[in-house]
């Protein structure tokens, strides 16, 4: 798998099982004697980039003593880097999943090893990384006799973007005293002007005229 990711950011879904192999240091049958077949190792990364111990691991590293905007910045800078490894990941696996079912709609899948025809990873990367859980759910599902995890992913990325909007509350809280509205809020806008998919920064909840205020004067206050 941490073969695998690398792999599918710079091929896409062309990327073969014997590609994988090499570049793990093993042989090609291996591969299959861990997975069934390139559907299920696939499936697994898709897993394994939608858990982010690795950017919040980064943005709990983030020194609390650098002045607000370096760590905001730093942090924006991680979850960006984490958002476009996962969109290319989640694009690449629900492209792959499209061309199976084209190739070979009575089987459902390639055969173990078989390579798709090459396409852009890059131009996946831009909807998955808008989080569609139907995307996600059909790419990871496809395999035969297995059902398609629509809770476990949907449930995976909740718990994720409750775990970085915690992470980013971590780094406003020391400045709590001198900012304008509360920490909560400022982290569901600034995660929601990062994000993409979260629509309106702030969600629902935070009022037209907030955001206005926020854009004009800032979230920090002025001195009296």
């Amino acid at each position: 798998m941490a073969a695998t990711v690398p792999l599918l950011m710079e091929h896409g879904a062309g990327v073969s099982t014997l590609q994988i192999a090499q570049a793990a240091g093993i042989g090609e049958a291996t591969v299959f004697r861990a997975f069934t077949d390139k559907d299920e190792l696939l499936d697994a990364c898709v897993a394994a980039v939608l858990r982010n111990d690795q950017v919040l691991a980064e943005l709990d590293s983030v020194p609390l003593g650098q002045p607000l905007a370096d760590r905001l910045a730093e942090a924006a800078a991680t979850l960006r880097a984490y958002l476009d490894r996962m969109g290319v990941v989640i694009g690449a696996v629900h492209s792959a999943g499209r061309r199976a079912e084209r190739r070979a709609p009575a089987a459902g899948r390639p055969a173990p090893g078989e390579s798709g025809s090459g396409g852009s990873a890059a131009g996946e990367s831009s909807a998955a990384g808008e989080s569609s859980a139907a995307g996600e759910s059909s790419a990871a599902g496809r395999t035969a006799g297995r059902p398609a995890p629509d809770g476990h992913l949907a449930g995976a990325r909740e718990e994720a973007a409750e775990r970085t909007r915690q992470a980013i509350m971590r780094l406003l809280e020391p400045d709590r005293a001198s900012l304008r509205l509360p920490v909560d809020q400022l982290t569901d806008i600034f995660l929601g002007l990062l994000v993409p998919g979260r629509g309106i920064p702030g969600g629902p909840h935070v009022p037209t005229e907030t955001l206005v205020d926020v854009f004009l004067h800032g979230v920090v206050a002025g001195e009296a």
